[in-house]
């Protein structure tokens, strides 16, 4: 997945929901690339892993945070800075996507999902962007999602937080275009983590199919007919993030397998 050592290197990069899954793929990828890396989540355990599997401390700290909780991030921020000195990557990775019929989705529902989804990738945002402005230099990739190009059903909340990081992420890239920030979303479809395992247990739980059954049905909206594998979405975010890119602003970048047009 890397294709050269150190493109990163002497650079500070916080990934958010870190602690598994794509979040977990990108920080390991970062690493690799030279890039010192916080690593922020609410699992300390996991957090604490991945920094291991990453290169250790020097190269990847783990941080509890909780996205939705302004004082969260400023403290999450505070202690990035701290061990690593300004941020110059940002990858909003945490969310959050339970399923529900729409007449089932009450408020405490909606506004857990869009706190984490949509006010954490603004809260995170709003802390990074100061440094990047200083600076002159800042990458910002926001991880949406199919969902939030054209929909999906029963995960209304999600779908409606992911069209609006793209909305943010597009008008951030016109407010900083000439301050050498950009920022760019990337959008899988179905990928190989926790979250589509439970999504595929409850299909399962909730219309008696078999597991296989409600995997297939996943991966009918997929031409490949395939899970995305985590890698694939780092890949992506590494290469918006390397020296050659610098004209890539504003872009919402499809990793689906042709499921998006």
């Amino acid at each position: 997945m890397v294709e050269s050592a150190g493109a990163l290197a002497g650079r500070h990069a916080i990934v958010t929901g870190a602690s598994r899954g794509i979040g977990a793929a990108i920080a390991a990828a970062m690493a690799a690339e030279g890039a010192r890396v916080s690593l922020l989540g609410r699992d300390a355990a996991r957090l604490q892993a991945v920094s291991e599997a990453a290169g250790g401390p020097d190269r990847a700290t783990p941080i509890r945070a909780d996205v939705a909780v302004s004082e969260s991030v400023r403290e999450a921020f505070a202690a990035a800075r701290r061990t690593f000195g300004p941020v110059h990557f940002l990858i909003n990775n945490a969310g959050l996507a339970p399923a529900a019929r729409f007449t089932d989705t009450d408020e405490a529902l909606w506004h857990r999902v869009l706190g984490v989804n949509l006010t954490g990738t603004f809260l995170c945002t709003r802390e990074a962007v100061a440094d990047m402005l200083r600076d002159g230099f800042g990458r910002i990739v926001n991880i949406a999602s199919t969902a939030g190009l054209r929909g999906a059903a029963y995960i209304a909340a999600y779908t409606a937080s992911k069209h609006a990081v793209i909305g943010l992420t597009r008008a951030l890239a016109l407010e900083y275009a000439t301050r050498n920030i950009t920022v760019n979303a990337v959008c899988p479809g179905y990928t190989d983590t926790d979250i589509v395992k439970q999504a595929v247990g409850n299909i399962s739980a909730k219309t008696g199919r078999s597991e296989q059954e409600a995997l297939d049905a996943l991966l009918a909206t997929n031409p490949q007919r395939r899970l995305i594998e985590p890698g694939e979405v780092a890949h992506a975010v590494l290469w918006l993030c390397r020296p050659g890119t610098e004209s890539v602003t504003g872009q919402s970048i499809v990793i689906a397998g042709g499921e998006v047009t």
